[in-house]
This record gives C-alpha cells, sequence and structure tokens, in this order.
C-alpha cells in the first residue's frame, strides 16, 4: 500500500461509519424533512386565510345573490371568485407569492348538473375552462420545498463544521489530527541544524521503526514516548515534521487545544480515537504540540480544577498505558513549559525520554545560518560566523528572521547578492528596530549622547575582561534608542567570572558616569543602562552566590526557565531588604570605578567624542585606533592577545596549573562520549547564564529582567546605552 493510499485509509475523519458523503446524505435528509414539516403547515394555515371550500348549495346560493364574477371550471372543482376580486389568469400559487391577500372559494364539480354553464351565463357570472399550467407548478414546487431545503442543508452543514472543526456533524468526538506522509512535510533531519543532540535522539526512534528487528533481537524496547523540550522558536515543531519526513508511517499531527471542544467529554472522546486509529495503522508517530493545554497538572497550584482537561489528561494517561510499545506507536510531545505537566504524564512508561532542544551555541548558529541562506544568493564578502558571534543567545527564528531581513535589504538597494554589511543591518534591525533617518537631535543632545555612548566604550576598553568594541553610532532606532555600543565576543564562553559579571555592571555604568562628569548633570538616557546593571548585580548575589554577605545561599529560583524566566524569592522579607541593600552596594562600588576610569581618560574621550559627532557611526577598529593614539598605546601581537586568552581562566596553584595540559580538546564534530540521559540544564547553563554570552543583548536572551515582556523592546544591548526612557522636554 502506497502512503497516499494509506493516508486515506488512515484519516480518522474518513471511515466507512462516519464518512462526508455518508453525513451529507444524513443532513439532507434531516433538511428535507424539517422543510416538508415547515412548509405543509405554513401552506395549510396561508390557503385557510385565503382560499375557502363551500358547498355546492352555497355556491348557486351565492350567484343567484349576484355575489360571483366568475367562475373557473377544472377537472374536479370550481374556483370561484366573489364580484369585489380581481380575477387574474394565474395558478393558485401566484396569488401566494405576489401577496394579492383576496379571499376566493371552491367547490366540488356536480356531475348532474349539466345545465351549470347556462345557468351562470344567465346570472352573468364569466364561466371559463383553463387547463393547468404545469410549469408554473413545477417552478413553485422549486421555491416552495427545493429552496429551502438546499437553505437549511447548507447552514446545517456549517454549523456542524463550526462546532467540530470541520469534522462534520456526527464526528464531534472524532480526533481531528492530520495525517503526513514524507512528501507532504517537505522537511527532513537534513533541514535541522544546531540541534544535533535531540536530532541524534530523534533518529534513533526513527531507525528503530525501520529495523525494530536489530533492536528486538538484544531486548530493546521502542520508547513509548518523547517530550521536545525547550524555549519558543529552537525548532521542536520542525524537529517533529521532520521525524514526519523520515519515519515513512503515518503521522498524526495535532495542537493540545485540538482535544478540547465545545461539548463536555469531547476530549477523552478524541483521545480513544486517535489511539484508536493510531493502533490500527501501526506503526505510526503521534504529534502533539503544546501537550501543556491537556496535559497540565492536576494540582491547583499550576492551574488545575478543570474537570473537562482532567477527564483528557486521565484518557490520555490511560492510553497511553494501554498500548503496547511493540506494535511500533510513538508518541511525540513538545512543550515550554515541562514544569506545569502533570508528574504522571512525565513518568517512564509514558514519556521515556526527555529531548532538550535548547537554545543552539556558536556552532548551532552557524550551521542555522547556513541552512537559513543555502537559497538566498551572496557575495564574497559574507561571513555567518561573525554574525553568529553577534546573536549569541538567539534561536533559530531568529536567525531565519535575520536572513529574510538582510535579503529585503539588499533587493531595496537594487543588488543582487547580500553582503556582511546587509546581514549585520539586519541583526540590528531584528535587535534594535530600523534607523529613524527623520529623527533629528538638537546639538546639544547629539553631544551629550555620544560622550554617553564613548563613556560605554572607554570603559570597555580599559577593562580587561570586557568584549571588543564593534560599533558605536548615535543614530536613533525605532525600538527607543538614541545610540548604542554594539559589543561582539571573540569567542562564545559557557561560564562567565565573577570579574567578568563585575565589569559587565562597570561597562554598563559608563554612560552616566560621563554625563556626570562632562556635564555635572545625569539624564534620562541611562535608564536601560541601570535596569540592566541591577539586574547582573542581583543574579550575582540570589543566584550564582558571588556575595561575602549571604555566602552559597541561593536566595531566588527561576520559574518557567524556558518563557519568561519568572524570579521567585526564596527568603523572608527581612532577607529581601538585606539583599535590596547589598544590590545598590554593589552598583554603588562598580559606579565609583567607572567614574574613576572615565575621569582619568577624559582627554582621550573628547577626541573619540569629536570624531563620533562627525561620522555619527564608527567601526570598532576605528574607536580603537583612536583610543591607542590617544593613550600611546602599541598595537598588541597576536601572542599578546592569546596570552590575555589564557589569562580568563587559569588555576594558581602551581601543580593545578599543569593538570590537562597535554590533552586535546575535543571538537564538536568528533565523536563524544555516549550519555544515557539528555543533557540536563544546570543554572550554568540556562537562559539566565546564556544571556551573558554577548553585551548587545537580544529580546530572546534578555531573561534577567523580572519582566521580560515588559522590557524585551528597550534591550538593545547591555553595554550600550538606551534612551529608551528620554522625555521630550528633558533638556529643558
Amino acid at each position: 500500500m502506497d502512503n497516499n493510499q494509506n493516508q486515506r485509509n488512515n484519516n480518522p475523519l474518513g471511515g466507512d461509519n462516519n464518512s462526508p458523503r455518508r453525513q451529507n446524505i444524513i443532513l439532507l435528509l434531516v433538511a428535507a424533512l424539517v422543510t416538508m414539516i415547515c412548509m405543509t403547515y405554513f401552506l395549510k394555515a396561508f390557503s385557510d386565510d385565503t382560499n375557502r371550500e363551500i358547498t355546492y348549495s352555497e355556491f348557486l346560493q351565492m350567484v343567484d345573490d349576484g355575489k360571483v364574477d366568475s367562475i373557473v371550471i377544472e377537472s374536479d372543482r370550481i374556483d370561484i371568485y366573489p364580484v369585489d376580486s380581481k380575477k387574474e389568469n394565474q395558478s393558485p400559487s401566484y396569488y401566494y407569492f405576489t401577496g394579492n391577500n383576496t379571499v376566493t372559494y371552491y367547490t366540488g364539480k356536480a356531475e348532474e348538473d349539466t345545465d351549470l354553464t347556462k345557468r351562470m351565463l344567465e346570472a352573468g357570472v364569466d364561466v371559463s375552462s383553463e387547463v393547468p399550467d404545469n410549469s408554473g407548478l413545477i417552478l413553485a414546487f422549486i421555491i416552495q420545498y427545493v429552496a429551502p431545503i438546499l437553505l437549511l442543508w447548507l447552514i446545517l452543514s456549517f454549523v456542524f463544521r463550526k462546532m467540530s472543526k470541520g469534522g462534520g456533524p456526527l464526528s464531534v468526538g472524532k480526533s481531528n489530527a492530520k495525517v503526513y506522509v514524507q512528501k507532504e512535510t517537505g522537511v527532513t533531519f537534513k533541514d535541522v541544524a544546531g540541534e544535533d543532540e535531540a536530532k541524534e535522539s530523534l533518529v534513533e526512534v526513527v531507525d528503530f521503526l525501520h529495523n525494530p528487528a536489530k533492536y528486538s533481537k538484544i531486548g530493546a524496547k521502542l520508547p513509548k514516548g518523547a517530550l521536545l523540550v525547550g524555549p519558543p522558536g529552537t525548532g521542536k515543531t520542525l524537529l517533529a515534521k521532520a521525524v514526519a519526513g523520515e519515519a515513512h508511517v503515518p503521522f498524526y499531527s495535532l495542537a493540545g487545544s485540538d482535544f478540547i471542544e465545545l461539548y463536555v467529554g469531547v476530549g477523552a472522546s478524541r483521545v480513544r480515537d486517535l489511539f484508536s486509529e493510531a493502533s490500527k495503522n501501526a506503526p505510526c508517530i503521534i504529534f502533539i504540540d503544546e501537550i501543556d493545554a491537556i496535559g497540565r497538572s492536576r494540582d491547583n497550584k499550576y492551574g488545575g480544577g478543570n474537570e473537562e482537561r482532567e477527564q483528557t489528561l486521565n484518557q490520555l494517561l490511560s492510553e497511553m498505558d494501554g498500548f503496547d510499545s511493540s506494535k511500533g506507536v510513538l508518541i511525540l510531545g513538545a512543550t515550554n513549559r515541562p514544569e506545569i505537566l502533570d508528574k504522571a504524564l512525565l513518568r517512564p512508561g509514558r514519556f521515556d525520554r526527555r529531548i532538550i532542544v535548547d537554545k543552539p551555541d556558536l556552532k548551532g548558529r552557524e550551521e542555522i545560518l547556513k541552512v537559513h541562506s543555502k537559497d538566498v544568493k551572496m557575495d564574497e564578502t559574507v561571513d555567518l560566523k561573525e554574525l553568529a558571534l553577534a546573536t549569541g543567545g538567539c534561536v533559530g527564528s531568529d536567525l531565519a528572521n535575520m536572513i529574510n531581513e538582510a535579503a529585503i535589504i539588499a533587493v531595496k538597494e537594487g543588488r543582487e547578492f547580500v553582503s556582511q554589511k546587509d546581514l549585520m543591518e539586519a541583526f540590528e534591525q531584528v535587535i534594535a528596530g530600523k534607523e529613524k533617518k527623520d529623527s533629528i537631535l538638537s546639538k546639544e543632545e547629539r553631544k551629550l549622547v555620544s560622550y554617553h555612548e564613548v563613556g560605554h566604550a572607554l570603559v570597555s576598553a580599559v577593562l580587561s575582561n570586557t568584549e571588543p568594541v564593534q560599533k558605536i553610532t548615535i543614530v536613533p532606532r525605532t525600538k527607543g534608542s538614541l545610540g548604542y555600543v554594539l559589543h561582539l565576543p571573540e569567542d562564545e564562553n559557557q561560564l562567565r567570572t565573577k570579574d567578568e559579571l563585575l565589569e559587565r555592571i562597570i561597562v554598563s555604568l559608563g554612560g552616566r558616569a560621563a554625563e556626570e562628569l562632562v556635564f555635572n548633570t545625569v539624564t534620562t538616557g541611562a535608564a536601560q543602562d541601570i535596569d540592566d546593571a541591577t539586574a547582573v548585580a542581583r543574579n550575582m548575589i540570589t543566584l550564582y552566590g558571588m556575595s561575602d554577605r549571604f555566602g552559597l545561599m541561593q536566595l531566588e529560583s527561576i520559574q518557567n526557565r524556558y518563557l519568561d524566566g519568572n524570579r521567585v524569592l526564596q527568603c523572608s522579607d527581612e532577607t529581601a531588604t538585606l539583599i535590596d541593600e547589598e544590590v545598590k552596594k554593589l552598583l554603588a562600588e562598580c559606579y565609583e570605578k567607572a567614574k574613576k576610569i572615565v575621569g582619568e581618560h577624559l582627554d582621550t574621550m573628547d577626541k573619540i567624542a569629536q570624531f563620533l559627532i562627525e561620522k555619527e557611526t564608527i567601526t570598532g577598529a576605528e574607536f580603537m585606533k583612536i583610543y591607542r593614539e590617544a593613550e600611546n598605546l602599541p598595537e598588541p601581537t597576536e601572542e599578546e592577545k592569546e596570552a590575555a586568552k589564557a589569562k580568563r581562566l587559569y588555576a594558581t596553584r602551581a601543580e593545578s596549573a599543569k593538570v590537562g595540559e597535554n590533552v586535546p580538546v575535543k571538537k564538536k564534530n568528533e565523536e563524544a562520549p555516549k550519555e544515557e540521559d539528555p543533557k540536563e540544564e544546570t543554572p550554568a547553563d540556562g537562559p539566565l547564564f546564556k544571556e551573558t554570552e554577548s553585551i548587545f543583548t537580544t529580546p530572546v536572551q534578555n531573561e534577567e529582567t523580572k519582566d521580560n515582556d515588559e522590557n524585551q523592546d528597550d534591550q538593545p544591548n547591555v553595554g550600550g546605552g538606551t534612551f529608551s526612557h528620554v522625555p521630550n522636554d528633558f533638556d529643558k
């Protein structure tokens, strides 16, 4: 059986007992029955009011009294038109559809009254005998019965399809899962990059479906389920589509919300129907996206208590326990809220594997960029690794968007190839917004913004544990910044030292320090800098154990790690007050260091600020050239650069410094030791640590603030000054 035939047979909405054709026939019969009953009663009531039956004697009496104007003799009856009526040469249905409400009469025909015509003529009554107009009757039948039946059928079909989302009136409790085959998804594992570990786990599952004997020979069993967990945009659904494209078996795909409908009990019924269809067509794969919609914990702490959802979850738990994995039925689930899922759903035997689909690292981002740029024409200047370095913390959807934006920029400028400049401009557009070309700053504001941004860059250049400056600009952007400093790391580091975090705070406060020392005042331009510095300082104290006062105590926990990263204090109110004092103290110390650095290099700052005001945007190389000339510093050699990198993390104990020196570092593409379980995320691996990968943070990357959604539009970078809170009259 080919895949297309298999799909038709597997469609849970197309079975013999619930085919669309059968449903339409039933709907048509119902519509016809309702229409016939309604029209019969309606026409009968109308006929009683406009066309009354009288006896033959009453008819003759009306003739004698001169009340009859004309009669029409038909085969079995006589139609009588009173004197005050206007006889029309039409069928009876004419009066109904034209609104002629004149009362007429009819009576039976008396065969023995042969002198009726003569008697009528003597009484002055017009007599006629007409052949019924059959065409009019046919038209009347179509209008009276056929049209209402079709209209009612269409209305019923629309209503039932809406209630069951296209499943037909008899499939409200049926599963509406879509069945995919390879040529329909168009996605394979070759289209997935940057998630090698997750892809490897799913490749094993697909291989098990293709070659079950290889695994059963040693006693291995197919995992009943695999749960894909990770932040939004990392490619969980894309991985599932790749499984569909590689498996060559029926692939049932639906969202968790598809189980819940208007009627109570529909969710449980659809779960039963879905697993029944899957069992009939094994081996197959069931993919439930956003499974937290039905798998939410039954504990009231996580919003439990919904009876319909609990019934659906109970049925899902029962079905996952009830089927035999040896039949080849695999369940894939995807969620970015694993902490709210019911514990019974997560236990081994239901979801045997938890596959982490995390934000890609440097190598992963470069691979993702290659996948999304394979169909985009690019020139020889393009360096995807540089863009990968700049986009620390971005996910696959962000990178795909940047590639597309770069292509649009190239087309807009009339070029046929995308350049590196286009890629970096697209990166800045996604992060900070487009340049506001019509925004004109006053001379004083331009000067203040220039000193503010140079303050960040200068402090960064003086300190030893900061990332190099890539760009300084005072061109306003649509996301609120009047200028910013872009820092690009030379390499990606998974860990941050205490010194690096402290210097990051100092760099963030460098702009405010420059304002105070140069202009003897401060502005609202440092609002975002203060927010970022406060977030880093609070993390150091509450999460990383870098406070002498609190030591190694964890004072906060992170909830919804893969979404907004809500922070919850794990201490008393008194301790929370002490934390605020400690954060305030740390920020004050860093600010004093920033002012000290700026105060010692005011002449250098003047030269760089003058150049920046003239150019509006300068590169990191131009900045460092002016800085070294002003400070009389030589250009560092490659050996000195490598030595500086080596001093980032080094053992102070001589014996410890020798450990591991002769062991080569294993590259990413080399064979790594096999691990039984996927990599578990630790605080050092989590989003709060990874957000320090790039000084230029993104809305996706920045999870340090208490409410990321409210701040994401205002955070183009941590080191650069974001003037998003500057009021129109701040300089007055």
